[in-house]
């Protein structure tokens, strides 16, 4: 089986480049690239990435506007049909602003522009992100936000939580995340959000390659399937 990839491009996105040479070098094919102002994505894809950044700047609420943006339609349409969809740190912004996951992210409690490598515990490994780790193990992925403190109410959480749907947690204080939480997933399990940049830790050159095992879970199960 092939995989087909794409990621999209906000205006103010910086990371869209480094997201599609992750996925290149882990999937041997280099992802298409989407344009927000897009309409309709390409055919046939097997995943789709929304990568981080500033998109329009932030005004109004990180991730807002370009929830409204033409090209989001397609991907809630996508995600809803079952395409497993990523979105990092910014990518995660939007896709909280457009209702494929629950909660928001707020400004850091310390009001601070936070950019250091950050333990994460794996908390569920049965996930289609995250079958390459072990429950419970840590690893080390790097954070680089001013807007990554995780807000939802008792009963979201409670509810995320009970479903198993908190694929990773800080494991020390960072940015203030109600109960740590780094990454989590829709009901469904193909929709992850998470403010660590598994992009940037793929090879121990950068400094880790725990973030290369995200990649080789979803990507594994893809073309395998």
């Amino acid at each position: 089986m092939s995989f087909r990839a794409a990621v999209i491009t906000f205006p103010g996105s910086n990371c869209d480049r480094d997201m599609a040479v992750a996925i290149e070098q882990v999937s041997g094919t280099a992802p298409l690239q989407v344009w927000h102002g897009d309409d309709a994505l390409p055919q046939g894809l097997d995943f789709i990435a929304l990568p981080g950044g500033f998109s329009y700047g932030d005004y109004l609420r990180s991730g807002a506007m370009a929830s409204r943006s033409p090209i989001m339609k397609a991907v809630v349409k996508a995600a809803e049909a079952g395409v497993p969809v990523l979105g990092v740190c910014n990518g995660f912004q939007v896709l909280t602003e457009a209702g494929l996951l629950p909660g928001a992210l707020m400004r850091n409690a310390g009001q601070n522009f936070i950019c250091r490598t950050m333990p994460l515990t794996v908390e569920n490994n049965q996930t289609l992100f995250t079958s390459a780790y072990e429950a419970g193990e840590t690893v080390r992925i790097p954070v680089a936000h001013h807007d990554g403190n995780f807000f939802a109410d008792d009963d979201t959480l409670d509810r995320i939580e009970g479903e198993g749907r908190v694929a990773f947690r800080y494991a020390e204080p960072c940015n203030g995340s109600r109960r740590d939480i780094a990454g989590i997933l829709n009901a469904s399990g193909n929709v992850l959000g998470m403010m660590p940049h598994p992009e940037r830790a793929i090879e121990d050159v950068l400094g880790s390659s725990n973030g290369r095992r995200l990649f080789e879970s979803v990507i594994g199960s893809l073309v395998s399937a």
